[in-house]
C-alpha cells in the first residue's frame, strides 16, 4: 500500500502535543482589533485545543501527525 498523503492545509494549522491533543490558533485575531476589548484581545493571543468531537477529522487529515 502507498503512504497516505497529509493534507498540507491541516498541517499548517494544527500541531499535535505529546499527549495526543491537537493545538490550534484562535480565530478573529488578525484585524479589526480596535473593536474588541482588551480582555478578549489578550485571550486571542493564547492558543487553544481542538474539541474532541472535531479531533477525529483532523487526525484523518494528518495520518502521521
Amino acid at each position: 500500500m502507498p503512504k497516505i498523503k497529509t493534507r498540507r492545509s491541516a498541517a499548517k494549522r494544527f500541531k499535535f502535543t505529546a499527549s495526543g491533543k491537537i493545538k490550534k490558533k484562535k480565530s478573529f485575531a488578525r484585524h479589526k482589533l480596535t473593536a474588541k476589548d482588551a480582555k478578549r484581545r489578550r485571550g486571542l493571543g493564547h492558543g487553544a485545543y481542538v474539541h474532541s468531537t472535531e479531533a477525529f477529522k483532523i487526525k484523518k487529515m494528518m495520518p502521521y501527525g
